[in-house]
């Protein structure tokens, strides 16, 4: 699967079996940019973390950005994956059905006017309940789905028309009841819909496109009946974007104009904001010219010009990047400068919560509660503050043989206005929002080698991420009114191997992944809290536990590290192609740590060996 695939790359660290989240080079979830053929995706991967909410088998490819990308994707500060589906066959029909005790899912494609129209169809539904839960003896409550509708129409010689539908849903529960609080379950759904038409010209050395989209997410936290928080983002976009080819000089250039809606309901949870509705309208221009110089050198100037609120006054990006060519060997180097007003409140603290309200930039548009004015630390978060980064990088390809691949890169990312919580030595779960500034940098290494009947891809990763707030409680629990620490995402060392052998009709693949351990707040005493309004007999009175912790995220969790393996054989049975897979996950039982409370310092961990069969059959 895509999300599995995402993970294999040095730089981009996972939330683990549990969760679905990204968080790349440093970046969180919410500054990730996800389109499908177009269409923002605002939660691209299901709950179950080996899921995108694309299946493989409708995928035509996926460009993935790490950092330093072009003018042409703007609004998010720290990566773009630009997925594309194919076109349905326009020939013949088609069909495949996969089951396995995870997921069961149908793809089905075909003609609608041989040779001119296509269409491509595809349904997965999770099958865990029945499934892995019976195999691993434990309750997993995860439920999951996604339905995709595609079809393809070429209208002239030179036109085609796209249109594209996804849904997805998922519902489960990532923190396990306490005597402290109860389980919550958590629930989303994606909306995604679009119309996307290409014409080239046959007289003209230029390519055209319009495309229309609409998307919409809804997420909500609690009791179904009566959820405790709640947030929806929904938004209508639409794009004229044009190629022009020249001798030595393309240049790609586009105005997009868009318009989102924002609703939360977040029942006391950031206690310095009222996020309960907003619109967000802007309107951007972009241009993106490739120059190639004849010496194997390309230079791409780049600038966006965004107009948040549609107003007159431009938020200005410029972006260069640089690519040298020389045989075997490439050189590539990139600058940029990329904003956000979009933003993605979530509470970092309880690491089992992945629930994100989606707001503007506090304080931007939104109506605020009475605040005391003469908090310095309170007036700076609810500015008018844009996230912003600044990317800078620089790699090295070479091919020493034709099927062997080495390839290094190093980054580095200054992070201004982010909005985070505010840590307090109280174990709660309202908080305050504070701002914090911070930065990234790392260096990548890649190794891929490429055999008629072995394939193998070794990558590392190296990474350190810093963040610095400011809050006035901080001089009461540590001594300075600054906090400068690592978030919970910052994974230092990733090592990826895998592997991929052809042993005479079978198929044998194993992946082992290892990451190091990951931050999270170590609690340094317990106590019993009680509120006395009276002169009382503390024997008498019942207390509540408290946790005293140390300054965040200063404890390192053990490090990550599983073993996958699976073997498949294919064969003709008749008109249909059979694949039979044998899969284990987990194959040393590795007890990898999802996450330790930080409210009661319990332990969850992630998914356990899982052995399982999978059945494909395409007709």
């Amino acid at each position: 699967d895509l999300a599995s695939y995402l993970t294999t790359i040095p730089g981009i660290v996972s939330s683990g079996d549990r969760g679905g989240q990204l968080f790349v080079r440093g970046g969180e979830p919410s500054q990730n940019l996800v389109q499908i053929d177009g269409i923002t995706l605002y939660q691209p991967f299901h709950l179950l973390g080996f899921y995108s909410s694309v299946p493989t088998e409708v995928l035509s490819r996926a460009d993935v950005y790490a950092g330093g990308f072009g003018s042409r994707f703007g609004e998010r500060t720290s990566s773009v994956i630009d997925i594309w589906t194919r076109n349905g066959n326009n020939q013949r029909f088609a069909a495949d059905f996969t089951a396995s005790p995870f997921v069961s899912s149908t793809t089905l494609e075909g003609p609608i006017l041989k040779g001119r129209a296509s269409f491509l169809a595809s349904a997965r539904q999770s099958l865990i309940r029945g499934g892995i839960e019976q195999i691993v003896g434990r309750d997993l409550p995860f439920t999951f789905g996604d339905f995709l509708l595609k079809s393809n129409v070429r209208t002239s010689e030179s036109g085609r028309l796209s249109l594209t539908g996804l849904y997805s849903y998922d519902k489960g529960i990532l923190a396990e009841e306490t005597y402290s609080r109860p389980a919550e379950e958590l629930r989303f759904s994606n909306t995604a819909v679009g119309a996307r038409y290409v014409f080239i010209p046959r007289a003209l050395n230029t390519a055209a496109e319009a495309h229309l989209s609409y998307s919409r997410l809804d997420t909500d936290q609690g009791d179904p009946a009566d959820p405790s928080r709640r947030s929806e983002i929904e938004s209508l976009k639409f794009a004229l974007e044009a190629t022009v080819y020249g001798d030595r000089t393309d240049v790609d250039a586009g105005m997009v104009i868009q318009f989102m809606r924002l609703e939360s309901l977040l029942s006391g949870w950031y206690q310095n904001l009222d996020a309960s509705r907003a619109g967000l309208n802007s309107f951007a221009l972009y241009a993106d010219p490739r120059i190639h110089t004849g010496w194997g050198l390309m230079i791409r100037p780049s600038v966006r010009m965004q107009f948040y609120n549609i107003s007159i006054n431009p938020s200005i990006e410029p972006r260069i990047r640089l690519v040298f060519e020389h045989g075997r060997h490439e050189m590539s180097a990139a600058v940029g400068l990329y904003k956000q007003e979009l933003v993605g409140l979530t509470d970092r603290r309880d690491a089992a919560s992945v629930f994100t309200a989606w707001a503007n930039v506090p304080g931007r548009y939104d109506k605020l509660r009475d605040l005391p004015r003469d908090n310095e630390i309170t007036n700076e978060v609810l500015r008018n503050h844009i996230q912003q980064a600044r990317h800078a990088l620089a790699g090295y390809r070479f091919s020493p043989r034709p099927w062997m691949d080495v390839a290094v890169e190093g980054y580095y990312k200054q992070l201004k206005n982010l909005f985070i919580s505010e840590w307090t030595a109280f174990p709660r779960f309202t908080t305050r929002l504070q701002k914090a500034d911070g930065q990234s940098y790392g260096a990548e290494a890649r190794l891929e080698m490429r055999g008629e009947r072995l394939y193998g891809l070794a990558t590392y990763g190296f990474s350190s991420t810093r963040y610095e707030a400011r809050q006035q409680s901080l001089l009461l629990w540590y001594g300075a009114d600054r906090l400068r620490f690592r978030p919970p995402h910052d994974r230092r060392h990733q090592v990826n191997l895998l592997g991929n052998l052809d042993l005479g009709g079978f198929d044998l693949s194993a992946r082992w992944e290892l990451g190091s351990g990951l931050p999270f707040t170590r609690p340094i005493g317990f106590d019993g809290f009680i509120l006395m309004d009276d002169v009382l007999d503390p024997d008498a009175l019942k207390s509540s536990r408290r946790v005293l912790y140390e300054a965040p995220y200063r404890g390192v969790l053990p490090a990550y590290h599983r073993l996958d393996f699976s073997l498949a054989r294919s064969f003709r049975l008749q008109n249909a192609d059979v694949t039979v897979q044998g899969s284990v996950i987990n194959a040393y039982n590795r007890a990898n740590i999802f996450y330790i409370d930080a409210f009661t310092y319990e332990r969850v961990d992630q998914l356990p060996l899982i052995p399982s069969l999978a059945l494909k059959v395409a007709l």
